[in-house]
């Protein structure tokens, strides 16, 4: 498939929210791990990026314990993890700050993960999709749940190029791992 301009591929940016985390008593936040559910969630992610053929030639994740946790149990579901970079300014981050850091990308990088926090992740989303199906735009501003993977295509060169409304969303889940077995 080739853009518009002459020829690119399209890249994409896919967009995940780590998932549910814990509250414990006198942990700071930056170091809270992941609730029980987001324990069975974050591998269903891993498993629904491989099945929509999203898994990332880069991963740039929140040094925050509960985004890393979701890293590594989502990505311990594909056969070959992508590198990944922790980069703490991805934890607290608004849409301008989370673009900067896309904005480093190697251009050789054709699929970006990016795995942080909300209301940053959301707003980001919402700020690129210049279009989309019109039910996943409306999902995205009704609520960026944790799990949830918004994926972002557009065309251009290289990831500076990537600016508020050029981007297609071109799908929002919310993958959920199972119950948790009794017994």
């Amino acid at each position: 498939m080739n853009g518009p301009g002459g020829g690119t591929p399209p890249r994409r940016l896919v967009v995940l929210r780590h998932a549910k985390s814990a509250w414990p008593d006198g942990v700071p936040d930056h170091e809270r791990p992941l609730a029980p559910r987001g324990l069975r969630d974050a591998p269903a992610a891993g498993r629904a990026l491989a099945e929509a053929g999203c898994v990332p030639d880069l991963a740039l994740c929140s040094t925050a314990a509960r985004a890393r946790g979701t890293w590594e149990l989502a990505a311990a579901e594909w056969h070959t993890p992508a590198p990944v970079r922790f980069d703490p300014r991805l934890y607290g981050a608004d849409v301008h700050e989370l673009l900067e850091v896309v904005h480093e990308t190697p251009a050789e990088v054709g699929t970006l993960l990016l795995v942080g926090h909300n209301p940053g992740l959301e707003e980001l989303v919402l700020d690129l999709a210049g279009d989309g199906p019109a039910d996943a735009l409306d999902e995205v501003r009704l609520k960026f749940p944790t799990s949830a993977i918004a994926v972002l295509t557009w065309y251009g060169p290289g990831w500076r190029s990537l600016t508020p409304g050029t981007a297609l969303l071109t799908s929002m889940t919310v993958p959920r791992g199972g119950k948790p077995q009794e017994g």
